[in-house]
């Protein structure tokens, strides 16, 4: 079993100044002997780890924690897709085989980033190397993420946390169309993760999730979808046995090569695990 979504910090109050006061339980240090017994608990195999801050130091600590902790079995990393050396260092990635993709947090970019040639640029190029993308956008910047994966066909795209939909305000109708439509690109996944954060933190219920777990099934199928917790991102709204178990009630009547897809093979698949 594959968790596609995990992140590691050494909590540093500046460089995580994105962890406001509301979010008070996650200013401490996060490492994977934090994560291990929630991993053995639910019987997790190995970890995703993703990138959280948006610089190659965060590359090198996430390279270094996972030379010393075996359940990490994949990176999704960060390097500055739109500098003009971008070839020259995912050509100096690519001889890691733990470094697995790239990932932007666009959800902080302004309108149109999505569409900069410089960022465009540095995307046409990790095909060349078995690279993927993760795709961290707010359900706002849906559409622009619709032209920017039409461009790539052949790339390797993961939405991370369902594309963040509106679920504290019950505000759905758009969501799905946008989902709907961004799932056609046969190139792209979607993670189930990161749910409960957009629901109410302290009164979400279980059915809440439904409509958007009937949505992306629908459109993703079992082929396409991959479990990840948002750990420790998750603990502000729930915990990690919490969201997992969402999950499996959700597929309780799945077939077991269903579950199997979802949790383990997809992710293989996607990040090229068996490399």
């Amino acid at each position: 079993m594959i968790d596609t979504h995990v992140h590691f910090w050494n909590y540093n109050k500046v460089k995580d100044a994105w962890i406001t006061d509301d979010m008070k339980v996650l200013q401490r240090d996060f490492l994977p002997e934090h994560l291990r017994t929630e991993l053995k608990e639910n019987n997790v195999d190995g970890v995703i780890a993703v990138q959280a801050d948006q610089s190659e130091n965060e590359t090198t600590f996430l390279f270094e924690l996972a030379k010393k902790n075996p359940e990490i079995k994949g990176i999704v990393a960060w390097v500055d897709l739109q500098n003009e050396n971008v070839e020259t260092r995912l050509l100096y990635y690519s001889q890691s085989h733990i470094i697995k993709g790239f990932r932007h947090i666009v959800q902080g970019e302004p309108d149109g980033f999505l569409k900069g040639e410089k960022f465009l640029n540095g995307i046409k190029l990790l095909k060349n190397f078995n690279f993927t993308y993760d795709i961290l956008i707010y359900e706002k910047q849906l559409n622009e993420a619709i032209e920017f994966v039409n461009k790539f066909p052949e790339q390797k795209f993961v939405i991370d946390h369902c594309a963040k939909p509106a679920i504290k305000n019950k505000s759905i109708n758009n969501w799905i169309k946008g989902m709907q439509e961004i799932s056609q690109n046969k190139n792209v996944y979607c993670k189930l993760s990161g749910l409960t954060t957009e629901a109410d933190w302290i009164n979400w219920k279980e059915k809440d999730f439904n409509p958007y777990f009937d949505c992306v099934f629908e459109a993703f199928g079992t082929d396409r979808l991959v479990f990840g917790s948002d750990w420790p991102v998750v603990l502000v709204s729930g915990s990690y046995t919490k969201w997992k178990n969402i999950v499996e009630k959700y597929m309780h009547n799945f077939s077991a090569e269903e579950k199997r897809k979802v949790f383990t093979e997809n992710a293989s698949e996607f990040y090229n695990l068996n490399a």
